[in-house]
């Protein structure tokens, strides 16, 4: 009979550890790369046998859920501490990895491991690649042995090879004909919940400004950089700067951090005094400023300098309403430029077509 997995919970379990893993590497808050089978690892990532890597991950998800499992017991006819492996990979494994946008077989088990192999030495005899294969049954030696945390752990060094592996293939971002204002407003709510690093409401920004400058011909010169570029060094004025004609009309900073009043003194000295800005904007996507902050600003505007606050979501609703169809139509074509980029992380690049995908089916 084998063991039951319950598949809701495994499909849990996969969604919060790529999140995690997707945060870890944004933010550089967690070392992987360092595990004893990162050498295994590296062997079924260059693998052409995708099945080898991803039939890992429905034996991760069995330890994670059931401790009694043996991992190498893919088949339920192979004995009590079995388990369903290939039901598991149609069921959560494998929409997972198509939902999202890793490069994938069309299933393990239809590939490669049918008619309940067994997952044991004897069988590399059989594989074409047999090097991967071996690999794969030393992660599964580390896996067999390992506590529910432990194999969390693995589970999410696998993730982290996933992850790289998407960054490495071209993403296809979704391309959208027309959108209602509703339907626009929908779409940029779903991509400001997305954790980013403070990157989607950058871009959000700057195709706001772009639509703006299409419909009305301000003669923008709109000059933004990514999220991990210092402005001091780059000798920017905030993380978008909007000039005409060579000189500088405004700049924005574009924050999810807490905007205080020393955030912006700071910010003053070191942007806009040297730069001898008269309007600062600061864009905020979460918290308001606080009221040391509203003060601050107030004293710099006696000197000549007008800092003001706004919600990116709020100023975003003003433009879209304001730019008409054609604004609007511009705006997402903006957006899909900006992130049609090499250097965007893949992670962002699913997300877009994730909205995207839930804003026309709805």
């Amino acid at each position: 009979m084998g063991r039951l997995i319950d598949y809701t919970q495994a499909q849990e379990e996969l969604n919060v550890n790529l999140r995690k893993v997707e945060d870890d590497l944004q933010t550089g808050s967690a070392t992987y790369g360092k595990a004893a089978f990162q050498g295994d690892l590296a062997i079924l990532f260059s693998s052409n046998t995708q099945a080898f890597r991803e039939v890992l991950i429905g034996c991760c998800l069995a330890r994670i859920l059931d401790s009694e499992v043996d991992v190498r017991l893919v088949y339920v006819n192979q004995g009590e501490r079995s388990f369903n492996g290939r039901i598991l990979d149609e069921k959560v494994v494998n929409p997972f990895l198509k939902e999202h946008e890793i490069p994938s077989s069309k299933g393990p088990y239809l590939a490669v491991f049918r008619r309940s192999v067994n997952l044991v030495p004897d069988t590399a005899r059989g594989m074409r690649d047999k090097s991967g294969f071996v690999a794969m049954l030393r992660v599964l030696d580390v896996l067999g042995g390992s506590s529910r945390e432990e194999a969390r752990e693995i589970l999410r060094h696998l993730l982290v090879e996933f992850v790289h592996l998407r960054n490495r293939a071209t993403i296809s971002l979704a391309r959208i004909n027309r959108l209602s204002l509703e339907q626009h407003l929908a779409l940029v709510g779903r991509l400001l919940d997305v954790r980013s690093g403070g990157l989607i409401p950058v871009i959000l920004s700057v195709a706001g400004m772009r639509s703006i400058d299409h419909i009305y011909g301000s003669g923008w010169e709109i000059a933004w950089q990514g999220i991990n570029v210092a402005d001091a060094a780059s000798g920017a004025g905030g993380d978008i700067t909007v000039l005409r004609d060579g000189k500088v009309l405004f700049a924005v900073e574009v924050t999810e951090r807490e905007i205080d009043g020393a955030r912006v003194r700071s910010t003053f000295a070191s942007k806009i005094s040297p730069q001898a800005l008269q309007d600062y904007l600061f864009f905020y996507t979460l918290s308001p400023p606080s009221e040391s902050a509203v003060s601050v600003a107030k004293a710099y505007f006696a000197q000549g300098h007008d800092i003001n606050f706004l919600s990116v979501s709020d100023w975003l609703k003003t433009v879209l309403t304001t730019v008409r169809q054609d604004g609007r139509a511009h705006f997402t074509t903006a957006i899909i430029d900006l992130l049609d980029t090499a250097d965007t992380p893949s992670k962002i690049k699913v997300a877009w077509n994730e909205a995207v995908r839930a804003i026309v089916s709805a």
